[in-house]
């Protein structure tokens, strides 16, 4: 089932594979085995939140808890200084809350806990000083590492897009770049621009941000843009 699914969600939308398995002649034989398959599933989640500790980074995924490693120092840098500069906007134009790297965010099926995540006023006016887990973002932010990319380009990419999440940027490190998915019509994220070392970029959600791609990863240009971003 799920090798199948796995190989052919590309080729079909939900309503395809929907019509595929009733096509099936083993078809309530199926949904029984995904219904128990999803029963125990829910008992593990369940579990998980009794269990997650503040002081570890851990998301629950398809029925699997995964704690993740320590950060490298550049990943650290990065996603740190985006979402103060972020931070700062938000704060001073009244635009929202910004959450950053253990911020638990409850999807459908899923939890995760992005590198940085922006919930516009509207929500965010919902949210209560003990709350621990979140809706779905309006904004996200992952910074690439070998241990998550596939996710993060993949399940995380998918479940983002199907929660209705606005924006979504993949931050690479190495290649200081930044892939910006902004949402359609369609409700398919699109890639609408791919930011260079040299280049800017500008937010589709976050009303007025606006940065250099160099602010989040050279400590001069990051100071230069905090302060303007204080001052304007």
């Amino acid at each position: 089932m799920a090798y199948f699914w796995s190989q052919n969600r590309d080729a079909m939308n939900i309503a395809e594979f929907e019509e595929s398995i009733l096509e099936h002649p083993h078809a309530p034989l199926i949904l029984q085995r995904v219904q128990r398959t999803l029963d125990a599933e829910r008992l593990l989640r369940q579990h998980f939140y009794e269990t997650v500790r503040e002081d570890e980074k851990a998301e629950f995924i398809n029925g699997e808890i995964i704690v993740h490693s320590p950060v490298k120092k550049r990943h650290n840098t990065m996603s740190l200084w985006l979402s103060q500069l972020i931070n700062v906007l938000a704060i001073k134009k009244n635009l929202g809350y910004v959450g950053h790297e253990k911020l638990m965010v409850a999807l459908t099926r899923n939890d995760y806990e992005p590198d940085i995540c922006f919930f516009e006023q509207e929500k965010a006016a919902a949210f209560k000083d003990d709350q621990t887990i979140f809706p779905a973002p309006d904004f996200v932010v992952e910074v690439l590492s070998r241990g998550t990319a596939s996710r993060d380009r993949g399940i995380k990419f998918e479940d983002y897009q199907a929660h209705g999440v606005r924006e979504y940027w993949l931050v690479a490190p190495t290649t200081h770049t930044i892939e910006q998915y902004v949402l359609d019509d369609t409700g398919e994220f699109v890639l609408t621009k791919t930011a260079g070392k040299n280049d800017s970029i500008r937010s589709a959600v976050i009303a007025g941000f606006e940065i250099p791609v160099r602010a989040i990863f050279d400590e001069q240009v990051f100071l230069k843009t905090l302060a303007e971003l204080v001052k304007d």
